[in-house]
């Protein structure tokens, strides 16, 4: 029999959400699809607790939080490599632990990529909204959050692609790339700017700027690459909005927006445009990859049987 528990944040780092896959079905409605900028992070981490992929959980950003519970959690943190410990132990990123009643629990930041998932064995407790356990507001000191109380052995899996010095992301011509002549998009050096947010990544890097031609606003979505007025570029995140008026020079492809979650100032980037078979092919393989280990993780959790408080 499972028995309510409650997180308690006493420091809420940077940006710490509740999220999950987000609200897809809403956008027609002007709502963000929101949820994890990270979805593979998100799901690993959730298998990695026996639950399922979109599972509700904590995403830390940068500097994580410092939280406490009232009961015995079964918990993990994955994706960026953050600091993390308690004050009577240090603690692995990807490997499963039971966090101690009163135990405090401190993520700090991480030395690459900007986000990671806090989850815990049948997920958060908060309330849905269009579909949705997913918060826009960060969390505040003194939150509580409802989960459910449970030990769990450890499992261990690492998951993370090798990071080189530029980081490569793979796009499609946008609506509007012939808008855009010459080839300085994809010859250009970009640097991720300390103005980004969850909305949006905002780069620097050759200023380029269209044919003039009049636009209205139009759908954009989560990977759209925007070209503002003064000759710079955003990748639209997943609070990005749903419509907007400057023109989308390109489009990261599905495969690639897990990386987009993981970008922070000061990364250097660059793009490479393909062809649509090639971002399908590429989709197709990642999600069965994600699969594959999906169906390891929850044989590993089947076959421990964590037991539960």
């Amino acid at each position: 029999m499972t028995t309510a528990a409650v997180l308690k944040v006493l420091q809420p780092g940077l940006c710490t959400l509740v999220v999950d896959n987000g609200r897809p079905r809403s956008r027609s409605l002007g709502v963000p699809i929101g949820g994890a900028a990270d979805r593979t992070a998100l799901a690993i981490g959730n298998a990695l607790v026996g639950n399922a992929p979109g599972g509700a959980a904590l995403e830390v950003a940068l500097a994580g939080p410092t939280l406490v519970a009232d009961a015995e959690l079964a918990c993990v943190l994955y994706g960026a490599p953050f600091d993390l410990s308690t004050e009577r132990r240090p603690l692995t990123v990807g490997k499963t632990f039971t966090l101690a009643p009163g135990e405090v629990l401190r993520i700090g930041g991480a030395p690459q990529g900007a986000r990671a998932y806090l989850c815990i064995r049948g997920g958060l407790q908060t309330s849905v909204v269009l579909g949705s356990r997913s918060s826009l507001t960060p969390l505040q000191a003194g939150a509580e959050i409802s989960c459910l109380s449970a030990i769990i052995q450890a499992h261990f899996v690492r998951f993370e692609e090798e990071r080189s010095a530029a980081i490569v992301l793979r796009v499609l011509d946008g609506a509007q790339a012939d808008w855009f002549p010459g080839k300085g998009f994809y010859g250009g050096d970009y640097s991720v700017a300390p103005s980004s947010n969850r909305m949006g990544v905002r780069l620097a890097g050759p200023s380029l700027h269209p044919l003039e031609r009049q636009m209205i606003s139009e759908p954009v979505c989560p990977g759209s690459v925007q070209m503002t007025r003064d000759g710079q570029c955003i990748i639209l995140g997943m609070d990005g909005q749903t419509i907007g008026g400057y023109p989308k020079i390109a489009q990261v492809i599905s495969a690639d927006l897990d990386a987009v979650g993981q970008l922070r100032p000061g990364d250097r980037l660059k793009f490479r445009r393909i062809t649509l078979d090639e971002a399908e092919r590429l989709f197709r393989e990642k999600q069965a990859q994600l699969r594959d280990w999906l169906a390891r993780l929850r044989s590993a959790t089947i076959a421990d049987a964590p037991r539960e408080s």
